[in-house]
């Protein structure tokens, strides 16, 4: 049977996972803690959020201590490309190129940046890695 596909994160749930993702496994009250840092969120609100988070099956709860520890379901980039493909097919009608040059226009690259892209680029046509 093939994996449930998790649905995309609200943007209150992707900044719950960009602190699991950076920190590792946490309790609710780490996470809470972390989010001050960025965000006003309540307790009871991060500790709800995880809940729902958990029900979608975005993030997983070890239950076998008395304080729960959350965890992400999905690492860091497989939700990336998750939500690179659904912008890629909802707002570029499944062209990379427009994607890309769409991205490149509104914040420039640093050289470095473009340095990458060119070699995956060649690495992609089967050109000089």
């Amino acid at each position: 049977m093939a994996k449930r596909k998790a649905p995309n994160p609200t943007d209150a749930e992707l900044a719950i996972l960009q602190v699991l993702w950076h920190s590792g496994p946490l309790t609710v009250r780490q996470v809470y803690e972390s989010l001050l840092k960025q965000r006003h969120m309540g307790y009871t609100t991060v500790l709800k959020m995880l809940q729902i988070m958990t029900e979608k099956g975005l993030v997983e709860r070890d239950e076998s201590s008395r304080s729960h520890v959350y965890r992400p379901r999905l690492p860091q980039a497989e939700t990336q490309r998750q939500l690179v493909g659904d912008l890629l097919d909802k707002a570029f009608a499944g062209s990379a190129a427009r994607l890309v040059m769409s991205a490149l226009s509104h914040t420039p690259a640093s050289r470095a940046e473009l340095e990458q892209v060119k070699r995956l680029l060649d690495k992609m046509e089967g050109g000089n890695p």
